[in-house]
């Protein structure tokens, strides 16, 4: 029965069998996941009331309280996964609660918010971290591979994905990737990425705080790495999709998602090109516009000492210093200051005619678009490629644009996130998973890219 048990719950560290003998012949096992139970509990209801082979005889009477249940085989799975303490005595086995309070611990997430959906998040305690991922998803075919990371830290690594659902594929890559940094320290999830991202431009890898996220990554046959002393997790492989949409979009009504994920897709595009168009069309393409809005950007220039290419890069620069302030700062006054800087410096430098107020307008729209995505990431590759388009449409015009764009569109095509497609669903394209991920349609079914097991729901 015990090999039965550890056969089923192979790759699982934090399960722990333990023997405890009572006399020469007469022994017990006592099993529970440490993730999910409290010890003082084990030590104070079970270890010390099972010291004689006369209180095994009436085991349920001598553990108290009254959840001790006395199970079959097939329901160790379900207890454990729920904080139960499993007691085998010969051929009985009882089920004892001694879950923990995992919720005691937990912070609130604070850089993914969502008005809906849960609000506890990771901490900086591996096995808490674990164990809010394990009460989420109870089978046995959740499986956790360790390795330490940091020749000075050693610092204890997971991978977890759910066998029958992950592609082995998938954990190997990650295995073979992780086993190769050779590094003094880890201090947090977030130093790997540089070890497992394919490219140094575009997030190809996803940081987060929230279990229920990684919970729902795994069930579509990704893997999730946690590391100790680290409050967020990294989920892969993420796809350009995967920042388009929020998770907390889940919890939302499917129709007004669909609407506010076609307006992030347009803001992600025109954070990108507005400044470059702007540029374009005041230097080299007027007839593209009308004459009039021509005669007024004109009157608006004159006597600006800079040429449209230097002021919008000084306007982009200004707003980039206010934008690490505000990250810098501490939250309380962050935001304050940002806001107050922007206004004393826009209105300060268009009254002493150094900057035009249509590029105040053209920045300021460029930022706002950029800050609908909650991920650094995506705002640091989105200033990357404004200044490709920028600098090309600032030689050739819309020509130049035009080439900076789809210099933009290659990096994107060409991506790939640990092996896999960056724009999938996309490209490749996968009708199942794109009516799930852009329209945010029902579907029963798993891409057969990501998963080797395709139903997720029987219809």
């Amino acid at each position: 029965m015990i090999n039965k048990i550890k056969e089923m719950f192979s790759e699982n560290d934090d399960l722990v069998i333990r023997k405890v003998k009572i006399n020469f012949f007469h022994s017990i096992y006592v099993i529970f996941f440490d993730t999910l139970v409290n010890q003082d509990k084990i030590n104070e209801y079970i270890l010390k009331r099972i010291t004689s082979i006369n209180k095994l005889h009436n085991f349920e009477s001598e553990v108290p309280g009254s959840n001790v249940n006395k199970i079959k085989f097939n329901k160790i799975e379900y207890f454990l996964y729920n904080g139960f303490t499993i007691v085998i005595n010969q051929n009985k086995i009882y089920a004892i609660e001694t879950r923990a309070s995992l919720d005691r611990n937990v912070s609130v997430n604070e850089i993914e918010p969502s008005l809906k959906g849960p609000r506890n998040a990771f901490i900086e305690n591996y096995q808490t971290n674990l164990g809010l991922i394990k009460r989420r998803i109870k089978t046995s075919n959740l499986k956790c591979k360790n390795l330490d990371i940091g020749r000075i830290s050693k610092t204890k690594i997971g991978i977890l994905y759910i066998e029958g659902i992950t592609k082995t594929k998938l954990v190997d890559m990650a295995y073979q990737k992780l086993e190769k940094v050779d590094i003094d320290l880890i201090n947090d999830s977030e130093n790997l990425k540089k070890y497992l991202s394919e490219n140094p431009h575009l997030p190809t890898i996803i940081a987060t705080e929230r279990p229920d996220r990684c919970a729902r990554a795994l069930a579509e046959g990704k893997i999730v790495i946690l590391a100790n002393d680290s409050p967020t997790a990294l989920i892969l492989p993420a796809f350009f999709i995967d920042f388009i949409n929020p998770f907390s979009d889940d919890y939302t009504k499917d129709f007004n998602i669909n609407i506010t994920k076609f307006l992030r897709l347009a803001s992600y595009i025109l954070s990108v090109v507005t400044p470059a168009f702007y540029i374009a069309i005041v230097g080299y393409n007027q007839e593209a516009i009308p004459s009039s809005l021509m005669i007024n950007f004109s009157i608006q220039r004159n006597g600006i000492p800079f040429p449209a290419i230097i002021e919008c890069f000084l306007m982009l620069g200004i707003c980039e210093i206010l934008r690490e302030s505000d990250l810098r700062f501490p939250t309380k006054y962050g935001s304050a200051i940002s806001i107050l800087g922007a206004l004393v410096l826009g209105e300060s430098a268009v009254s002493a005619g150094l900057i035009t107020p249509i590029m105040i307008i053209v920045t300021s729209f460029t930022y706002i678009s950029s800050l609908i995505f909650p991920e650094i990431e995506v705002t640091n590759s989105l200033r990357y490629y404004r200044f490709i388009c920028l600098i090309c449409a600032s030689f050739l015009g819309l020509y130049g644009l035009l080439i900076g764009f789809l210099v933009f569109l290659t990096d994107l095509i060409s991506t790939k996130s640990i092996g896999y497609p960056y724009m999938f669903p996309l490209l490749p394209f996968d009708k199942t998973y794109t009516k799930e991920t852009l329209f945010k349609m029902h579907n029963n079914k798993r891409s057969e890219l990501l998963s080797s097991n395709f139903t997720k729901e029987k219809s």
